[in-house]
């Protein structure tokens, strides 16, 4: 899946995988020891995010059902908690720098294809 930010004219993902369901939820990134660029995860339905037990630090954005961009978090490092983000629908995990480089900010529309 690729995750483009329409404000910016911007790929955040090219090689996006979707959880959609608890247990892709779950398992998220756990055991990832690299995200190479345009490699990430689309939580499908999620609100809050942590990186307990994660290996690597990444990039956040949290957007709600229009995918309108909430929030964002750089360099997000692993054994932390995510803020609740009561609006959120949609959170994205990417490399860190991914935000910076692309200029990703809040109230950014961002688009998701297959």
């Amino acid at each position: 899946m690729r995750v483009f930010n329409q404000t910016r004219n911007t790929l955040l993902l090219s090689q996006g995988r979707e959880a959609n369901n608890f247990w892709l939820r779950l398992r998220g990134l756990l055991g990832v020891t690299a995200l190479q660029s345009g490699e990430g995860l689309i939580l499908v339905g999620e609100k809050s995010i942590h990186t307990l037990f994660m290996k690597i630090p990444i990039d956040v954005v949290y957007a709600d059902k229009h995918l309108k961009v909430l929030r964002t978090d750089v360099n997000m490092v692993p054994y932390r908690l995510g803020p609740l983000v009561l609006q959120s629908a949609y959170v994205v995990e990417m490399p860190v720098g991914t935000i910076v480089s692309t200029a990703t900010e809040v109230g950014d529309q961002l688009k998701i294809e297959a």
